[in-house]
């Protein structure tokens, strides 16, 4: 029953299975549950980070064991560390608008394809540790991101 649950959990509810870009499909099923959240009662941004932490611990551990399942370091199917990672990025949005969370997904998509320092480095972390941080890391680059932009085009605006 845990090997199942596991495998559920990391794969996102299936959402790793997708045959073409299991990542970007683990980023949109995390935005599709962000969104049935907003709409349900419509937290602030920063909610879904905090969401993002407290799933950090089971997610880690459903990661590492899915990857001990498939018997790889990390599987393409496990994608609940693009959830917490989406999640994390969208921390950094204005609000929850179309336009502030696509702006999120790209700039998460974009960071954790790319993979900056540290980015690239938490992946060494042990079992679904290093699945899972990277992806938060590359989330926390793009609520970044998103947080400068936004500061920027204030700026010049008041310019």
């Amino acid at each position: 029953m845990k090997r199942k649950a596991a495998l559920v959990w990391a794969t996102w509810f299936g959402c790793g299975l997708s045959p073409a870009a299991p990542g970007t499909a683990g980023s949109l099923g995390a935005l599709a549950a962000a969104w049935a959240v907003h709409a349900g009662f419509a937290p602030p941004v920063w909610f879904y980070s905090v969401l993002a932490a407290a799933l950090l611990l089971p997610s880690a551990w459903a990661a590492g064991e899915a990857a001990r399942q498939k018997g790889a370091e990390d599987p393409g199917l496990v994608v609940i560390d693009e959830v917490l990672g989406q999640w994390v990025a969208l921390a950094g949005a204005a609000e929850f608008s179309f336009l502030q969370v696509a702006a999120a997904f790209v700039l998460f998509r974009l960071f954790d394809i790319f993979k900056p320092w540290p980015v690239r480095a938490a992946e060494r972390l042990p079992g679904g540790w290093g699945i899972v941080a990277d992806d938060v890391a590359a989330g926390a680059y793009a609520a970044a991101a998103l947080w400068l932009l936004r500061a920027a085009a204030a700026n010049m605006v008041q310019s």
